[in-house]
């Protein structure tokens, strides 16, 4: 794929609103700042139309969450109005918008608590009562962004009623992640306004505490304890801090979260296709153009190992991937989903103004027009002709390919649990697999696992939950999990499980090797039964129907082409056959996927199990091979010999 993208295809209302192409100032994609300012402006107007009679609620169409209905209308109100906000500080609303939210603070916090369409819910403590922390946060950041002409427009007794909300969500107990900075964000904004006092003070202090807690090195954090490394480090770890520090002029906080944030950009802002599509792994993906929030917000307080010009490329990539896919329906509303909706990307927690967070992607809007994101030619990324690959210490693997921009990721570290929570139940397929990349998704929860190892007892198919990271080196990474075998029903929602089958210290060792496009995938088995079904999965690869599919199997070689990608799997040590299996739920690329897969059966002579594994939007040549001697697979790539000593690797496991 060549690095240039076509000319943009957008259809319905929104394509009468977008201006001509700029291939001069855009040569990339064409995109400048009255397209961002234009599909704002889109989604602003269009949220008019679900806004209650005095605004302070906007009731999007579409399903509730388990919240209830008038924290559905305070979620769409208040992640709106965050777009709202970057737009009036960057000057760039040209219609009025932020006025509408004026006259919401004031109708919402005049009866809170009330049984009507206006009035703001009480916040609780985490749980279903609990979610408006997360919009009281946004609000109050939207109000830091432009007290001058929202706050300075309330009138005094207007002040007190929507401060005495605030500090009603700053006592309540948030969830133990990044809920804790939403207290924080609201502290902040009511210091900054001459209201604060020690409990501001505290929650700012408890908040600043706990993200040095969960700093994890390499400008990474986990989202609260544990391993949680997702889109959350970008968009919230990230995001509120930084801003807290700029907007309230603390210098020395600043410095330390600036430079921690291009460190994590220097990583993180590899992740995105070449076709701007962001790496599709973790919760909350329906936020959709928020994954470029921190590539905004490192321009914003001029943090970011970016150019200009290559910040902006990143940014239009985005927007246009979204908007090119059917995101935004011809009603002008973010659809719950990814492209278009798709069920299984939302959680229970997502409503219909959920996607909103959407608007954290547009930060970039509150920097003037002349600032050089804007002027400054879109320039070439280093991407566009090197293949890259890099081990973070968070336990994943970054692999991007120059010849068709795509991006994978090699998960031995992010499994989203707490420490205290038990390593059992149904695994959750956003973080459980062993890949994820810009142009596949995982299969959902019942249907057969992409980019997984497992093996079969009394029949049921293992799980992997808790990681536990190894070691890494330049182009490889490993860990290893106890195999779990839960039994879930396939009910909506039925993401708890009792328990199945237990071996006890089984554990399968894991590592993954990359080359350019290539994968080496090597498994272990330790204290695991013998004459078990053991079955590999690739890549799924997703398209609308079944008929879409070209399939070509051989005894131990399988490749699954369909839109564009051609996904390969090849077994070299352990394996018995090739084949594929049907996702009927498809992927968020699709309404059907095909899994590559290999089959095997445990052994006591050979513990060790070796595929290679591709997946491309160009033709692979296959140019690796290996051998097994004991515990040391060596891997021959073509054009250099890699040896991986598994006992020396796994050492000191018991």
């Amino acid at each position: 794929m060549k690095p240039v993208l076509p000319p943009l295809q957008v259809s319905g209302p929104l394509a009468s609103v977008l201006p001509a192409e700029d291939r001069t100032l855009s040569p990339y994609t064409g995109l400048t700042r009255d397209h961002w300012i234009a599909v704002a402006d889109h989604l602003l107007t269009s949220a008019d139309a679900y806004r209650s009679p005095e605004g302070a609620r906007i009731n999007f169409p579409g399903r509730p969450s388990q919240q209830g209905p008038a924290t559905d209308g305070l979620e769409g109100f208040a992640r709106t109005f965050l777009l709202a906000a970057f737009l009036h500080a960057g000057r760039a609303d040209r219609n009025g918008h932020l006025q509408k939210y004026v006259d919401g603070l004031v109708a919402g916090t005049r009866t809170i608590g009330a049984d009507d369409n206006e009035s703001w819910p009480v916040v609780g403590h985490v749980g279903r009562d609990g979610q408006p922390h997360v919009e009281a946060a946004g609000i109050a950041l939207s109000l830091h962004l432009t007290k001058d002409d929202t706050w300075g427009r309330l009138k005094p007794d207007e002040q007190d009623r929507l401060a005495d909300w605030f500090r009603d969500t700053i006592e309540r107990e948030p969830s133990p992640n990044n809920w804790y900075l939403f207290p924080a964000t609201i502290a902040s904004f009511l210091e900054g306004v001459g209201r604060g006092d020690d409990q501001t003070r505290y929650v700012l202090d408890r908040a600043l505490g706990l993200i040095e807690v969960w700093y994890r090195g390499q400008g990474w954090y986990s989202d609260g304890a544990g391993d949680a490394f997702d889109h959350y480090v970008g968009w919230a770890m990230h995001l509120y801090p930084v801003l807290h520090a700029r907007l309230r002029g603390v210098a020395e906080l600043e410095k330390r979260y600036g430079d921690r944030l291009e460190e994590f950009l220097q990583s993180f802002g590899r992740t995105f296709d070449r076709d701007g599509a962001p790496l599709y792994h973790g919760r909350s993906m329906t936020y959709r153009t928020a994954t470029l929030a921190a590539v905004a917000l490192g321009e914003a307080v001029g943090r970011t190992p970016l150019s200009p010009g290559q910040t902006r490329r990143v940014l239009s990539a985005g927007l246009r991937y979204f908007v090119e896919r059917g995101s935004i329906t011809d009603n002008g509303v973010l659809s719950l989903g990814w492209h278009t909706e798709h069920l299984p990307t939302i959680q229970r927690y997502s409503g219909p103004g959920s996607p909103y967070w959407a608007s954290k992607g547009f930060l970039a809007l509150m920097l003037p027009a002349d600032h050089p994101v804007w002027t400054e030619n879109e320039a070439a990324l280093p991407g566009d002709t090197d293949d890259y690959v890099q081990a973070v210490d968070v336990g994943l693997l970054i692999q991007n390919t120059a010849a068709d921009g795509l991006v994978r990721v090699h998960n031995h570290g992010s499994d989203h649990l707490k420490p205290d929570a038990a390593d059992a139940g149904a695994p959750d397929p956003l973080y459980a697999r062993f890949g994820y990349s810009t142009r596949t998704g995982p299969t959902s929860l019942h249907d057969p696992a992409d980019n997984d190892i497992q093996v079969r007892i009394r029949r049921v198919w293992s799980a992997r939950r808790r990681m536990h990271k190894v070691a890494s080196g330049q182009n490889w990474i490993a860990s290893w999990h106890t195999p779990r075998f839960p039994r879930f029903s396939p009910w909506e929602g039925s993401d708890t499980a009792e328990g199945g089958p237990v071996l006890p210290s089984a554990r399968i060792e894991s590592l993954t090797a990359v080359q350019g496009p290539l994968e080496v995938r090597i498994h272990r088995f330790v204290w695991i039964p013998p004459s078990l079904p053991v079955r590999l999965g690739g890549w799924a690869v997703a398209a609308p129907h079944p008929s879409d599919f070209e399939v070509v199997t051989g005894r131990l070689t399988v490749d699954v082409e369909a839109s564009g990608l051609r996904s390969r799997l090849v077994g070299l040590h352990g394996w018995n056959a090739a084949g594929t299996a049907s996702a009927s739920y498809g992927t968020a690329y699709g309404e059907w996927a095909v899994v590559p897969e290999l089959v095997g059966t445990t052994s006591t002579e050979s513990t060790v199990y070796v595929a290679a594994a591709s997946l491309s939007g160009v033709l692979v040549e296959e140019f690796v091979d290996t051998a097994v001697d004991g515990s040391v697979v060596s891997v021959d790539w073509g054009n250099e010999r890699q040896a991986f000593d598994l006992d020396a690797i796994f050492a000191g496991i018991r």
